[in-house]
């Protein structure tokens, strides 16, 4: 009997070709696209290339007919405001800055697809992620780096589950961008030349800070003071949900050198601004570990850490310092440690764990 998988289809090439794969490696396929934000207007559908909204939805329909494939939407918005456009205002409003595709992949994109999909008899889901599940040594799921570096996702996926990762298949970390646009061009398939979204789908138009202010219903704190790393006030600033860690540009202060944001106060509203050294740290703790290539931390660890999505990795040494919090102390300092953003640990290509960055 067939094997049973849900693809989640975005619209784009990459998840179009993984239900073209997985047909062709004889599953029984299933397309769904997951409503999970706002309706668009008419000039955002012909313009955003996102992977959530109306465009997608007819896309993702055309290639389930080229395909051949039974196609349903499933309607995930209430899922979606609660476990990820809130908890993206909630962390700017605290001084953070969140990582809003972790927090969908993991609540979203998994727990809630994958319930529904079991619910419907499917076997398996599946997408277009550029990464790779294996099953270690030690009996563990984990998410390895696809065979491209330029496009690999596994820091965004660190936080799935062994149940989530055991029903899951990405087809896609296989192979390289190219090849995967060849075989849609190949094909003839619809979305074959259909650029690749960039922005945050929610946030079509990259305003963060006017986007919190009409979600937060004037909870916003408004203006307040830039202060140097030694307290004194050098100027004013438009309010901290403008603002993140290593930031240089759009600061307008007349300071005759590049200076950039080093912390974020929500308590004082302040932000503070040093010199590019400041920006630099050793050691960072982060805390909600989520263990994937091991049951847990026994002991101090060399692995390989990135502490945001662009960031290649810098080695350094893990351990323990409470229940739910791990110190990671890095060989050289590291720059913009981000409270709000992942730390995920890696070991010979494949993910550990990781967490959310407290400090």
């Amino acid at each position: 009997m067939k094997k049973k998988v849900v693809v989640g289809m975005s619209g784009g090439v990459d998840s179009s070709v993984a239900a073209y794969l997985l047909k062709e490696e004889g599953y029984d396929v299933i397309g769904v696209t997951m409503q999970i934000w706002q309706d668009e207007h008419e000039a955002e559908v012909e313009e955003n290339g996102g992977c959530c909204g109306l465009s997608a939805v007819d896309d993702a329909r055309r290639v389930a007919q080229f395909l051949d494939i039974p196609y349903y939407v499933m309607n995930f918005k209430q899922d979606f405001k609660d476990r990820v456009m809130s908890y993206f205002v909630e962390e700017y409003l605290h001084g953070r800055t969140p990582n809003p595709c972790i927090a969908c992949n993991r609540y979203v994109k998994w727990e809630s697809l994958l319930k529904r999909s079991m619910d419907i008899g499917a076997d398996y889901i599946a997408t277009g992620h550029y990464a790779q599940i294996t099953k270690l040594t030690n009996g563990r799921y984990a998410i390895c780096n696809s065979v491209t570096a330029a496009k690999d996702q596994t820091y965004a996926l660190y936080n799935l589950t062994q149940y989530q990762l055991a029903h899951t298949l990405m087809p896609v970390g296989a192979y390289v961008k190219d090849e995967i646009r060849q075989i849609a061009k190949n094909l003839g398939m619809p979305v074959a030349h259909k650029p690749d979204s960039q922005e945050i789908c929610f946030i079509p138009d990259n305003d963060y800070a006017a986007f919190i202010d009409r979600e937060a219903d004037g909870c916003v704190p408004g203006e307040g003071n830039f202060v140097s790393v030694t307290g004194e006030v050098i100027g004013r600033h438009k309010g901290i949900t403008h603002y993140t860690i290593g930031q240089r540009k759009g600061l307008n202060l007349s300071m005759g050198h590049p200076v950039f944001v080093t912390q974020i106060r929500p308590e004082t509203n302040e932000v503070v601004i040093g010199e590019s050294e400041d920006v630099f740290s050793k050691e960072l703790i982060c805390n909600q570990i989520n263990y994937m290539g091991m049951e847990d931390l026994t002991a101090p660890r060399k692995v390989t850490a990135k502490i945001r999505y662009a960031h290649q990795g810098a080695p350094c040494l893990i351990e323990k310092v409470g229940e739910d919090e791990v110190r990671c102390t890095f060989d050289e300092p590291v720059r913009a440690i981000t409270p709000g953003q992942a730390v995920v640990f890696y070991e010979d290509n494949y993910v550990l764990g990781g967490g959310t960055i407290v400090k």
